[in-house]
């Protein structure tokens, strides 16, 4: 029989990285589930709790919305996307736009190894926006 490790709220964002308040907030929105709580009114977090907060922080560098978020979230782990193709297709589109980003971002750093590498800070040759 697998031993439940149970979490105090404390515990959940010292591992997480999210504060206390944070996590308070994401179940007051319906981001996560409303947590368990002891008979004490002391809130319990579980491994799968702490697994999609994690979740939540690597959706949120990639810039998404909490909001865009939740269809994410209300899949199990084990979901096939492509079962879901309005979901599949944001996350595509999404991919997509993460893509532009580094792109673009490329672009500047190009450009600031070139003024590094020439000394000089001058207007750009060819830089492209």
């Amino acid at each position: 029989m697998t031993k439940v490790i149970e979490y105090t709220i404390k515990q959940t964002a010292e591992q997480t990285g999210l504060t206390e308040d944070t996590i308070r907030y994401y179940e007051k929105i319906g981001l996560l589930p409303r947590a368990e709580r002891k008979i004490s009114g002391h809130r319990v977090y579980h491994t799968e709790d702490i697994k999609t907060m994690k979740l939540i922080q690597c959706l949120k560098k990639t810039g998404m919305s909490l909001d865009d978020m939740k269809p994410y979230l209300q899949l199990s782990y084990d979901a096939d996307l492509t079962e879901f193709p309005e979901i599949y297709g944001k996350l595509q589109n999404h991919k997509k736009s993460i893509e532009n980003q580094m792109a673009e971002l490329q672009i500047i750093k190009d450009f600031i190894d070139q003024k590094l590498k020439s000394g000089k800070f001058g207007p750009p040759d060819s830089f492209e926006q």
